[in-house]
């Protein structure tokens, strides 16, 4: 099996992508990139059994009868949506509720942040994968599913916290954090690319987003339950492990 992640950004600067190969007991990072265009992104999905990108890849389904109503100059399907309870159900999908309540962790707004985007973008790259493949469904029972490497070191007792950005502090953060991942999962080569992962967040992220997409692979995430299935396949759904590192090597 190989897996891809992508830590995806809204131009090729900056965003990263990790393919990691599986075998009984062991795995291998045999691809590292930086700085990646759309046309790689989907190469490299054509390759991977299962890809897991850091990137909302939908919005929240309250967004489009707002805007719609608010194009239209009709009143009524904007008025639902008045005071901050209103607006936190345009700025957050299903996903993100379910995702801070079980990690407390509060992703990005993906139509209220600057992760609008890279949203933006990923859309593109899932026209791009549909016109080539076929089309993803966003709930990740496909071949392309959401991550959150945050959320997927939270879980697994990584302390995800002030390793991003280019500062000395930070740049220590990275690296025992690189550091831990390796004493706890032994059974992944990094096939030298350790000093590259240790400058780069970004990197990383997409080692994890690879990880992740892993544990989606084999059926060890948490999946949208009833009161969440409809809002997952057309807003998407963050996969959360439910398993711990040593689970995704079998």
């Amino acid at each position: 099996m190989k897996t891809l992640g992508v830590d995806l950004a809204a131009a090729a600067k900056k965003t990263a992508v990790a393919v990691i190969e599986w075998s009984r007991g062991s795995a291998r990072l045999v691809h590292l990139g930086l700085d990646v265009q759309d046309q790689e992104i989907v190469s490299l999905f054509g390759t991977s059994d299962m890809t897991g990108v850091d990137c909302p890849v939908g919005w929240p389904d309250a967004l489009i009868p707002f805007l719609a109503g608010h194009l239209a100059f009709d009143a009524g399907p904007v008025l639902e949506y008045d005071g901050i309870e209103g607006r936190r159900l345009l700025a957050y999908r299903d996903t993100d509720r379910y995702v801070t309540g079980r990690t407390g962790l509060i992703p990005l707004s993906v139509s209220a942040d600057r992760l609008a985007h890279p949203a933006m973008r990923c859309a593109v790259i899932q026209a791009k994968i549909a016109a080539l493949h076929e089309p993803q469904l966003r709930d990740g029972s496909g071949r392309l599913a959401e991550v959150y490497p945050a959320a997927s070191l939270k879980v697994w007792g990584l302390n995800a916290r002030g390793y991003k950005g280019r500062g000395g502090s930070e740049a220590e953060r990275l690296a025992a954090l690189l550091d831990t991942l390796s004493e706890q999962a032994p059974w992944l080569d990094l096939q030298g690319y350790g000093d590259q992962l240790a400058g780069s967040d970004d990197m990383f992220d997409a080692v994890i987003a690879s990880l992740t997409a892993r544990a989606v692979a084999l059926g060890l995430t948490e999946r949208p339950g009833e009161a969440h299935v409809e809002a997952a396949r057309t807003e998407g759904w963050i996969h959360l492990p439910s398993c711990g590192l040593d689970g995704l090597v079998t």
